[in-house]
């Protein structure tokens, strides 16, 4: 959970993760006080700021598979808080009307697991956020350089 100069501290029970619609008093600070954008913190290049968040959807997807969940066909709003050193502290999500159907208190899980052992590539001198959309499968290879 962001922490750096917000309202909520480890100890409120305010979940990693949660659905858009739920706890909004609380997202709405969050949104309020960790405002600096992704793109602004990856030097304003959109190349920059799409090759990371693309690399941490693909990374999810690889997670999925390795904790035998299925993210195929889920399709969400998503608005991602990172803490200063790249850690994720909240996840907020809503599903897309043309999503596949699942068990969504699944999906808050699933992202609360990867919350639990994901350190984003990218680090700032306070919090910052992207919201944006997000789909499974990603099909990532084709924007994100393969290792060699």
């Amino acid at each position: 959970m962001i922490s750096a100069g917000l309202a909520f501290s480890q100890s409120d029970e305010l979940p990693s993760c949660f659905m858009i619609g739920e706890h909004e008093k609380e997202y709405e600070m969050i949104v309020a006080n960790c405002n600096t954008m992704l793109l602004s913190v990856s030097d304003n290049s959109m190349e920059s700021a799409y090759a990371s968040w693309t690399s941490m959807l693909k990374d999810m997807e690889t997670y999925a598979d390795t904790i035998a969940y299925d993210l195929k066909g889920i399709k969400v709003w998503i608005n991602v808080f990172w803490e200063k050193d790249g850690s994720i502290a909240n996840i907020v999500y809503y599903p897309k009307p043309n999503s596949r159907n699942t068990d969504f208190s699944e999906l808050t899980n699933f992202f609360s697991l990867f919350i639990d052992q994901y350190d984003f590539e990218v680090s700032s001198k306070k919090c910052f956020s992207h919201y944006g959309s997000a789909s499974w499968p990603t099909f990532a290879q084709r924007y994100v350089p393969q290792e060699k």
